[in-house]
């Protein structure tokens, strides 16, 4: 995957049509200070805006594998252009999410894009070890990471929030106790 190339499209492409959109995943780690291999693009899309990007992603030679009200993951006919994952925001949570989203630079300095906040990519981590078991250690390795690096500043009642939503209190209390 180009990156370089692919970052530019898409955040031209998510400016120009106006679409609300932060950045998620690994490269919201590494913005985060957390830096881990990733071979894709992620973002925190407004369901409303979807249509939109869509019809672009296709113009570019993106298929889409999969399409549900929640998510959207697309894969370039062309390998440079490799794999876009849409998580579409429509409840308030995510919609929340959106709005608290900061500017950030990315890849290097060479862009920037609105990221969601440490907090908000937690939530997104939990969300993920309930929805695929199998990511439960992989997830908890990344909130730990966030944690390490920006215990001093979040927000732990937002942090809480989340992980009793998700059923996961016992999790956060140990997670609070290590790095709180």
């Amino acid at each position: 995957m180009d990156f370089e190339a692919v970052f530019r499209m898409l955040l031209e492409t998510l400016e120009k049509h106006q679409v609300r959109y932060a950045l998620i995943g690994g490269w919201a780690l590494t913005a985060a200070g957390h830096v881990r291999a990733t071979q894709d693009i992620d973002f925190l899309v407004h369901r409303e805006d979807y249509p939109k990007l869509k019809t672009a992603l296709m113009g570019f030679g993106y298929d889409a594998v999969h399409e549900s009200a929640d998510a959207a993951n697309f894969v370039g006919k062309l390998k440079p252009l490799g794999q876009v994952d849409l998580l579409l925001a429509h409840r308030p949570y995510a919609v929340s999410m959106l709005r608290r989203a900061v500017r950030q630079p990315i890849f290097a300095g060479q862009f920037e894009a609105p990221v969601l906040l440490v907090e908000d990519l937690i939530g997104l981590k939990v969300q993920s070890m309930v929805n695929d078991p199998s990511r439960y250690h992989a997830d908890l390795a990344d909130i730990e990471a966030l944690l390490r690096l920006n215990a001093k500043e979040l927000d732990w009642d937002l942090i809480e929030e989340y992980f009793k939503i998700l059923d996961k209190l016992d999790e956060f209390n140990t997670l609070k106790k290590l790095y709180g």
